[in-house]
């Protein structure tokens, strides 16, 4: 058996079900899902870091939004506040 203990996109269970493995999950609470996601952002963006692999930043991007979606902030929102920033 396999153990991750971090955050996964919706269809990995799924993924691991295909390959015969039985995955055990669990939902968190607002406190440890906010504190995987920023543990994901770290990781994506080191990761992107690491190699330099521009498709590192779609998974960044994804975590973002999630971050933002969590603190009930749009993405068009927050593009709004880039724009005013980079005037």
């Amino acid at each position: 058996m396999k153990v991750y203990n971090k955050l996964v996109r919706d269809n990995i269970p799924d993924i691991i079900l295909k390959d015969n493995e039985l995955p055990t999950t669990r939902i968190l609470n607002d406190e440890e899902y906010i504190s995987e996601l920023n543990k994901k952002l770290t990781e994506e963006v080191n990761e992107y870091l690491n190699d330099n692999n521009i498709e590192e930043m779609v998974d960044i991007l994804e975590v973002i939004r999630a971050i933002l979606d969590y603190n009930e902030v749009s993405y068009e929102d927050i593009e709004e506040k880039r724009i005013k920033k980079a005037k």
